[in-house]
């Protein structure tokens, strides 16, 4: 009988510590994204596995992409029970699927897609595939040059059929239950975590932190009060 190997995302890895942390980026980026907060956590003693989702960086396509595809994906490629792991957006609804069986120490979802946006918002993502530096600066003008670069690196290597998800889910619910010790980092204003989401997420069990001043990508538009935000969390 032929085993079928189980089919390994590209990851970035950061330290050499004994405490593992699994990063799960958001649509349209890859583990580039991650290029301030690994080295961070790295001082910190971890060792650090960024993923790329399929479609996005250097991971390979699909020929369909679902949600639980990319989590599925994510459990045969980072070590189980890590000490920490953070989902970003659509990385946040990975993590949601994935949480049981990686069974991290303790999970934090940065402003998680537990509730996908619906109707229309695909086809507004898979335009931003062709964004020109100018496009890029317009929306996000307090990026520092390097992360505009950045940006138009993870254009250039994300699928945008991995957008076609954010519709064909839209209309389930991938709130997790908190099966570990669970933050949910909450952008300012959040699109995806609105107030009344987030006393919900409160009511569950979930601790929720609003990072003041953020958008949806706090990690890249406001690195040190990402961190901040955090601290406590990464001890």
């Amino acid at each position: 009988m032929e085993i079928v190997k189980p089919k390994q995302l590209f990851t970035r890895e950061w330290g050499t510590g004994d405490r593992v942390a699994v990063l799960i980026h958001g649509i349209m980026a890859d583990s580039r994204c991650w290029w301030r907060v690994g080295p961070a956590l790295a001082e910190l003693g971890y060792h650090v596995v960024a993923v790329d989702l399929p479609g996005h960086g250097e991971s390979d396509r699909e020929p369909d992409y679902t949600p639980e595809l990319l989590a599925e994906r994510v459990i045969d490629s980072v070590p189980r029970d890590p000490v920490l792991a953070i989902g970003h957006s659509i990385g946040g609804l990975t993590l949601a699927l994935a949480v049981e069986r990686l069974r991290p120490y303790r999970a934090i979802y940065s402003d998680p897609a537990f509730r996908l946006p619906g109707a229309g918002v695909a086809e507004n993502l898979m335009a931003a595939k062709h964004s020109t530096r100018d496009q890029i600066r317009a929306v996000q003008p307090t990026w520092p040059d390097e992360e505009v670069d950045l940006e138009l690196k993870m254009l250039a290597g994300w699928d945008p059929e991995t957008a076609r998800l954010l519709e064909t889910a839209a209309d389930r619910d991938f709130t997790p239950a908190p099966v570990v010790p669970s933050l949910v980092q909450v952008a300012d204003p959040s699109f995806l975590v609105p107030p009344a989401f987030a006393a919900e997420l409160e009511s569950r069990g979930f601790e929720v932190r609003t990072v003041e001043r953020s958008d949806h990508t706090i990690h890249r538009d406001t690195f040190e009060r990402f961190m901040g935000s955090l601290r406590d969390w990464l001890i």
